[in-house]
């Protein structure tokens, strides 16, 4: 058996059930460029260009996250279609960045808060022009759990709302200042937060 024949969900099935140490350096090999790129873009949100290093070490966080508890977090995956995993460890790699980025802001601000922080949200989009066959396609899956949501009076609102803030890059300041949206900016977080659970859910994202 050749681990790199493996659909991800065999790939990972083989993994969990066998500890073949092929099989995981195939999981690692398979999918440490895309933790990369997740946690890099999401640190150049906050930091510009992070260092290399600081790259590195929050990919290898992510990998010890995903196999922290005799790898409870993989176990506990569950596949609804064939590219789940890779939009699972774009959530994990996320937060893991995130995270990093909390401390960081938090020490730079001597442990205070700015007051349009949101709740730290796991769904990750690209910089402009930097857009993927894979982004694409979670852009897409985004789109249709939201517009099971057509039906709901504030439907058109809401999703602009989150395609200004999720690929626009627009802070929820400018959202609440934009003609038509009609919200305090706390309103505007509080649709973006709920509106983020909901795709989370629907997409089976911790």
């Amino acid at each position: 058996m050749d681990p790199r024949e493996l659909s991800d969900q065999a790939l990972l099935k083989h993994c969990l059930d066998s500890q073949d140490n092929a099989c995981w350096y195939e999981f690692v090999r398979r999918f440490q460029p895309l933790i990369a790129r997740v946690v890099a873009r999401c640190l150049r949100r906050w930091m510009g260009h992070p260092d290399r290093s600081l790259v590195d070490d929050l990919v290898q966080d992510t990998f010890t996250k995903l196999c922290d508890r005799n790898n409870k977090a993989l176990r506990e995956f569950n596949f609804q279609h064939e590219h789940a995993l890779q939009g699972f460890l774009r959530v994990v790699a996320s937060r893991v960045a995130e995270d990093y980025i909390r401390q960081w802001k938090s020490a730079k601000r001597g442990g205070g808060r700015h007051e349009e922080d949101l709740e730290w949200v796991s769904l990750f989009f690209p910089d402009k022009g930097h857009n993927t066959a894979e982004t694409q396609m979670l852009i897409d899956e985004i789109a249709h759990c939201l517009a099971q949501r057509a039906a709901d009076p504030n439907f058109s609102r809401d999703n602009t709302i989150f395609w200004l803030y999720y690929r626009e890059g627009k802070t929820a300041n400018e959202i609440a200042a934009t003609p038509g949206i009609g919200l305090t900016v706390s309103g505007v977080e509080s649709t973006l937060l709920r509106l983020t659970r909901y795709v989370r859910e629907k997409l089976g994202l911790p």
